[in-house]
């Protein structure tokens, strides 16, 4: 069903992580020959579009996300050619493709850097972000690395520090410089004009910092050994600084120069500070990231509480958006059980907004057990001990019950998961019942029913467990009810909702309606009900 929106308001958007989804070498590294090779099962599930994470020439000591060309491909996924054909055959299934655009940094053996530090004359040294050390030699302020330790590296030959917000080897870019914004800009036009449909925005609100590097101020709450160390200061002047939303507003300028392209940003900020990356007239981000999902408890006062508050603080041009899960936060089914995960794919794709499906999520997958001499991500080698690493959610993708899930005839970069007979998607796309059916379920309800799609949002009255909201279009009424409880709970139907229908259930078991009074639902359930016509 088509609708008269911007495509993105009514898509569903499918992340893959390209090192994990699927390998055609046999080097045990996801490609993306084997994106291509996959697309039918996206189409099946009834995405609309595809996020492929970072595949640019790289070191990979971020794997990926420390970029050495900016306008290619790294031979471990491919070549321009192999993604040149990724896009022609998803355009030709009407699948679109979003691109990781990383901005802020660059590797350290990118040319621009390798030029940079090689001389204080040089032209490109200003591209980066250089100072002298502090009065007591040291680093020139107190900025913290998010992979831990100082955010400030001495290069020995030049005297002077420079400032990586992630590891030494992703030197930050110096965005106040307009010879580096009009460099990434073209960046975005090799790819726009390769029709593209569009990129997420790697740590938007990183860009800019502050013009006199101020120390950051002191974390109260800070707990040595207990946190990641780049908690110990609030990071007040190395992030969202005011001047960020002009450079954002570039960056959109430039992706209006085309017809119908998506700008998604990464921003992890509280929700009066996430909606200003709309713009103040809506010359932003299409859709800043809303990750709110992945840190409120999940409990049903709370969840209405925030997802009422973002609805409620969005600009009249804001189009709302939901995330369960992506590569650098633990999967939703191991951080709310198999059960309840059920019960928030429901939630995911009956809010109002664009959601975003993370690979794997779509069969269950949970965080994999690393053993440490398997551990890769340079958060878990940096501060080991704390729990930071991000390999156990970028496991390999399940697709049969083979030795390694149907992933890769070789030996696979990281473990794949035990528990392949059930969570594999050639197990549960027999069951009617599975995970996998669930949600093709659910996108398939997204898209023949525009209340779904594009509807309005109204919480319902509820208590206990029981979360419940409504969504409408052009009278079409329907009304989400879940249970983030194992336990049952009773939700009493308001008078006008009686005579309401069952559409779905999470749980896969048939239920009824009651004509009125309570409606009892099972624990680790989610109930999609149609409502009677709005009377005229």
């Amino acid at each position: 069903m088509r609708l008269e929106r911007p495509w993105w308001q009514s898509a569903v958007i499918y992340q893959i992580y390209p090192r994990s989804f699927q390998d055609t070498t046999g080097d045990g590294i996801g490609d993306l020959e084997g994106i291509r090779r996959r697309l039918d099962h996206l189409l099946w599930l009834g995405v609309d579009a595809i996020w492929i994470s970072p595949f640019y020439p790289s070191p990979m000591v971020d794997f990926g996300y420390d970029i050495s060309d900016y306008t290619d491909v790294d031979p471990r996924f491919g070549d321009l050619a192999s993604f040149d054909r990724l896009l022609a055959e998803a355009h030709d299934r009407e699948l679109r493709i979003i691109l990781d655009l990383v901005p802020n940094h660059t590797s350290d053996r990118h040319p621009w850097f390798v030029e940079s530090r090689g001389d204080r004359a040089s032209e490109r040294r200003d591209w980066y972000l250089w100072r002298d050390p502090g009065p007591d030699g040291g680093p020139p302020n107190n900025w913290m690395s998010e992979f831990g330790g100082s955010a400030w590296t001495l290069d020995e030959g030049t005297g002077q520090y420079y400032y990586h917000a992630f590891a030494p080897e992703q030197p930050d870019l110096n965005w106040r410089n307009e010879k580096v914004r009009e460099a990434m800009f073209d960046v975005m036009r090799f790819w726009l004009d390769r029709r593209v449909d569009g990129f997420r925005v790697d740590v938007m609100w990183h860009l800019l910092k502050d013009a006199q590097f101020r120390d950051n101020p002191p974390n109260p709450e800070y707990v040595e050994g207990a946190m990641s160390p780049y908690r110990k200061v609030i990071p007040a002047y190395s992030t969202d600084q005011p001047e960020v939303h002009d450079v954002v507003a570039q960056m959109r300028a430039v992706l209006e120069e085309y017809d119908e392209r998506l700008m998604i940003g990464e921003i992890y900020l509280p929700v009066d500070r996430l909606i200003d990356y709309y713009g103040k007239d809506g010359e932003g981000a299409h859709l800043p990231f809303n990750f709110h999902l992945l840190s409120t408890p999940w409990a049903a006062r709370e969840l209405e509480a925030m997802i009422d508050r973002y609805e409620g603080a969005l600009p009249d041009h804001g189009w709302p958006n939901w995330v369960l899960g992506n590569h650098d936060q633990p999967r939703i089914a191991s951080r709310v059980g198999p059960a309840q995960a059920r019960v928030a794919a429901m939630l995911l794709m009956t809010l109002r907004g664009t959601p975003t499906i993370y690979y794997g999520d779509e069969v269950g997958m949970r965080d994999v057990e690393i053993p440490p001499e398997r551990a890769v991500d340079v958060r878990e080698t940096t501060v080991p001990g704390q729990g930071l690493g991000r390999d156990p959610q970028r496991t390999p993708m399940r697709w049969d019950r083979t030795a390694h899930g149907g992933f890769t005839e070789g030996q696979p970069w990281l473990p794949v998961g035990t528990d392949a007979d059930e969570g594999s998607v050639e197990a549960q796309r027999a069951d009617p019942h599975s995970m996998l059916s669930l949600y093709r379920a659910l996108l398939a309800l997204r898209r023949n029913e525009p209340a779904l799609a594009i509807g309005s949002y109204a919480p319902l009255p509820a208590t206990g467990s029981i979360l419940a909201y409504a969504r409408e279009h052009r009278g079409r009424r329907l009304a989400v009810v879940l249970n983030v409880s194992a336990e049952p709970d009773t939700w009493r139907l308001p008078e006008q909702l009686h005579g309401a229908s069952l559409l779905l259930s999470s749980s896969g078991r048939p239920g009824s309606i009651p004509a009125q009074g309570e409606l009892r639902v099972d624990g680790d359930t989610g109930l999609l009900l149609a409502l009677p016509t709005r009377q005229a």
